[in-house]
């Protein structure tokens, strides 16, 4: 049985994939390197054209109205645009800090079952974009878009 978390002390990065991403074996990491993310409903992670969907369950993000609940879905999409980062670099051979910087999210209509939550780059040049300041500053950021 593996140690709690305790703070202060950084988990051990999983080891860069030598070909192709195993997400399962990613969320397994994720769910041992950040606590929260086992209660956040997530069944099934995958990854297509450029884009991180989520497949999530609604029980574990209900609020006091039985829909979802704003800042379980505000920390799922935040979580979300740190892992999009963090696979990207993993795709690019870089070993590298992720940290979220600023986030926003707009509710249009409540989450009503089951859901599915998608991540991708804002603008079609965004990756290319990233790519060129991580090589001349060796940090950089890039604009995300989530879809629920």
């Amino acid at each position: 049985m593996s140690q709690p978390r305790q703070p202060g002390i950084p988990h051990p990065r999983l080891p860069l994939p030598e070909g192709e991403e195993d997400l399962v074996a990613f969320q397994h990491w994720l769910e041992a390197a950040i606590p929260m993310v086992e209660a956040l409903g997530i069944t099934r992670m995958s990854q297509a054209s450029g884009a991180l969907t989520w497949q999530l369950a609604l029980t574990p993000n209900l609020n006091d109205k039985g829909t979802g609940f704003g800042g379980a879905l505000s920390a799922q999409a935040t979580l979300q645009g740190w892992c999009w980062v963090t696979l990207w670099l993993r795709q690019q051979g870089r070993a590298q800090d992720v940290v979220v910087a600023e986030a926003s999210q707009r509710f249009l209509a409540p989450v009503t079952g089951d859901y599915r939550m998608t991540c991708a780059p804002s603008h079609p040049d965004g990756p290319a974009q990233l790519a060129a300041k991580l090589s001349e500053r060796g940090k950089g950021s890039i604009e995300l878009t989530h879809q629920l």
